[in-house]
């Protein structure tokens, strides 16, 4: 990013942890080309390795003078902050408790601290957003003894969501964003938000981000007798259900047949599983439209986003199909369109698709972190 009138992004790149290998790929924005597509064997540590090397051959990289991380969880660390020794201690210290994230998480931070020590680096927390939750949404209900040691629902995607708010102040007001709004963040990984008076009051994860509705390959919300059932019966060990929980349940479980919405929405009339899964992410998210309707006392504006919520038309349908008595109603000729905003003229409900921008809010808010600190300022 370069910081002018606005910023802009040079560069996007992913690492994507397969079952295999690991993808380290890296593409110029501004020409829209590749740089490279690098495929290494699973377990080898030197995906951020690859990276860094390949960033460091850029001219632009050269002034790098912050570097702004995405944590999921942090626990009770959750206000946006600058890494220090401390933070990265403390990180490492409940990495356990989300190892789908914080290890890979921890590992970038380490190797971009190697590589260039003197750059301060911001850790922003995915929970951030969702902090002003009331205490009753944040409650578990388990022994105080457990709620003492953080046990309770955080929220997740709060980048996400932090990002949806601001757009939608920008095209809208303020006086819509202040106003009654259930965000759906539908992708990969899926989650819903209530939002009032611009702060977020409920969302549908909770202590990890394997809770809430079904996911491409995440259970959601889960019996826990099923899990004493797994380990006590089934012998499966932490581990193993950790694995089920997160890379085979699911949209992926259900169906047997793909994690990928897209590739279930084209099967899913000649195979059962398939359109069985479609159906329950359909029916789940709107049990949890409905719920946050009463959280909010009504909704006046419902945003879809994420992968599948920006690009998936059948599934926008889908899922507001039936809530007319909450006022949503969608024009289906602007939903295929892939409009801005996609509800129907009588409908009381305004129903937008924006695209989110995680990244940029990463972006922004270092930048705000630096600021705030009179060293590196």
């Amino acid at each position: 990013y370069v910081e002018g009138v606005s910023l802009k992004l040079l560069f996007s790149g992913e690492i994507a942890f397969r079952e295999s290998d690991t993808k380290v790929s890296l593409t110029d924005e501004l020409t829209q080309q590749e740089i490279i597509s690098h495929i290494i064997n699973r377990g080898c540590d030197d995906a951020p390795k690859v990276l860094i090397d390949e960033l460091e051959k850029q001219e632009c990289f050269k002034t790098l003078n912050l570097i702004g991380h995405r944590i999921v969880h942090g626990m009770r660390l959750t206000e946006p902050q600058l890494i220090s020794s401390q933070v990265l201690i403390k990180l490492k210290s409940i990495s356990d408790y989300d190892p789908e994230h914080l290890p890979a998480e921890i590992e970038l931070i380490e190797a971009f601290a190697k590589r260039f020590p003197t750059t301060p680096q911001v850790a922003c927390f995915d929970t951030f957003f969702h902090t002003t939750m009331p205490g009753v949404a944040k409650l578990l209900p388990v022994p105080r003894w457990l709620h003492d040691k953080g046990i309770q629902r955080y929220g997740f995607h709060g980048l996400s969501y932090a990002y949806l708010l601001e757009e939608l102040e920008r095209i809208a007001g303020k006086e819509t964003a202040h106003g009654k709004i259930v965000m759906a963040h539908l992708g990969n990984g899926a989650s819903l938000a209530a939002v009032t008076n611009g702060k977020g009051v409920d969302t549908s994860m909770g202590f990890t981000p394997a809770s809430g509705i079904l996911m491409s390959t995440r259970s959601g919300d889960l019996d826990p007798g099923v899990g004493w059932y797994l380990m006590q019966f089934e012998k499966f060990t932490p581990q193993e259900f950790n694995h089920l929980i997160n890379h085979e349940s699911g949209l992926l479980g259900i169906s047997e047949t793909s994690g990928d919405m897209q590739e279930l929405l084209k099967i899913q009339n000649t195979d059962g599983r398939a359109a069985e899964a479609i159906e329950l992410f359909f029916y789940q998210t709107k049990k949890n439209i409905g719920s946050f309707a009463v959280v909010l006392g009504g909704i006046e504006t419902l945003v879809f986003s994420g992968g599948i919520g920006t690009h998936s038309p059948k599934v926008r349908s889908g899922i507001c199909s039936g809530l007319q008595f909450l006022g949503i109603e969608i024009d289906e000729t602007k939903n295929i369109n892939n409009a801005p905003i996609i509800s129907s003229d009588t409908s009381k409900v305004c129903v937008r698709v924006i695209k989110t921008n995680e990244e940029l809010m990463i972006a922004k808010t270092a930048i705000e972190v630096l600021k705030r600190n009179p060293v590196f300022s």
